[in-house]
């Protein structure tokens, strides 16, 4: 079988970027597929994710992201140039190729995907929930956003309704795309799953992120200050980079800087991970939330607030983690006091986290997407 990605690229550390490459080194290597990733942007870097030496890239050379240091006005011109340049290379790389189903990340590429003619079953797999798919700049008056989201949406959808199947992360988020008939869930791999697990022992709470607004740390901190009220002798380790400063301000202003340790990203996240006895997350919202489901391999309890999308579809409330209202910052305090002072629970939830999250190893979801490629070619789709 060959499989064609379209991504903008594989050199920046994002959550897309990992899955893909977890996913498409499986597929080489396991099941032997012929896969090909097509990029836009970033010639001459490095996918920062280690890609199977069994997988083609295809570099573009489109370049989409010299459009940020350039006027708005001459950054439209420029786009719609490269939109044109984009549509006329993509179709000759797939034409070239003739892959069995192409695969788009639903980036640029969806304006025109359905529009090639390489002869490929076109499907799409997005990465983050509907609400939130396409931020509107916050600077502008509320009515013009809603009226370019609007309008963004309803194109998008027309695009993705000529898609033979439209893959989301989650049964929750699944249930918003009502305009459409071809969704089907597929959750994202876990990264890893480690030999060694915590014993949910050591006083320690770890939340781990980029240090930005959707993740709600500055809804962590202040549920934090009243964890500490009761329990000073704990500890809470953001691990992330971003905006540090400001969150670091929030946190001495809130009096838990001995208690609240922001880290900056590491490499051995599995360790910390082992290291600490409860998870938190406090995300506005997720694609998914995959560090729910590393923590839950690690053998601890999450602790989560209800966020669109992902939470729900991992956690079994009660039973290997705990859910919280969205935003309610004092039962977040609340059900993280609870599980600090319940050890018997708190060990046993971390036991059954770890039990239940194999079902998101790649070797299961990697054959729900190959059972999803067969079926669809098996209708004889293809030219």
């Amino acid at each position: 079988m060959k499989i064609a990605y379209c991504i903008p690229s594989l050199y920046y550390p994002g959550g897309m970027e990992r899955v893909l490459t977890i996913k498409a080194n499986y597929f080489a290597e396991h099941f032997g597929y012929d896969i090909h990733i097509i990029l836009t942007d970033g010639k001459n870097k490095k996918p920062y994710y280690e890609l199977s030496p069994y997988i083609t890239v295809h570099q573009l050379d489109i370049n989409y992201d010299e459009l940020y240091d350039l006027p708005f006005h001459k950054r439209i011109l420029d786009y719609v140039r490269k939109q044109s340049l984009f549509k006329k290379q993509l179709n000759k790389c797939l034409y070239q190729l003739r892959p069995d189903i192409t695969i788009s990340l639903l980036r640029r590429d969806i304006n025109f995907i359905n529009e090639m003619n390489d002869g490929s079953i076109k499907l799409g797999e997005i990465h983050l929930n509907k609400s939130n798919y396409r931020e509107i700049n916050d600077r502008l008056p509320g009515f013009i956003r809603q009226f370019i989201q609007k309008y963004w949406m309803k194109q998008f959808v027309r695009h993705i309704r000529e898609l033979k199947r439209f893959i989301v992360l989650s049964y929750e988020d699944a249930a918003e795309w009502t305009e459409l008939d071809s969704v089907f869930v597929i959750h994202n791999p876990l990264s890893f799953f480690p030999d060694s697990q915590s014993d949910c022992t050591k006083k320690q709470v770890i939340a781990v992120g980029r240090y930005m607004p959707q993740k709600g740390f500055d809804l962590l901190v202040p549920a934090w200050r009243i964890v500490n009220e009761r329990h000073p002798d704990w500890i809470l380790r953001i691990y992330g980079d971003g905006k540090r400063d400001e969150l670091q301000q929030l946190i001495d202003s809130s009096g838990v800087s001995s208690t609240c340790i922001l880290e900056h990203s590491v490499s051995n996240i599995v360790e910390k991970y082992c290291e600490s006895s409860i998870f938190a997350l406090s995300s506005r919202y997720e694609g998914f939330g995959v560090v729910i489901t590393e923590a839950m391999a690690c053998g601890i309890p999450p602790v989560s607030f209800t966020c669109p999308c992902g939470p729900r579809d991992i956690i079994d409330d009660g039973k290997d983690g705990l859910l919280v209202e969205n935003g309610n910052v004092e039962k977040l305090a609340e059900k993280i006091c609870y599980l600090i002072e319940n050890d018997n629970i708190r060990m046993e939830m971390g036991k059954q986290a770890r039990i239940n999250s194999q079902r998101f190893r790649i070797e299961h979801i990697a054959y729900q997407w190959k059972d999803l490629f067969e079926s669809v070619l098996q209708k004889g789709e293809t030219v």
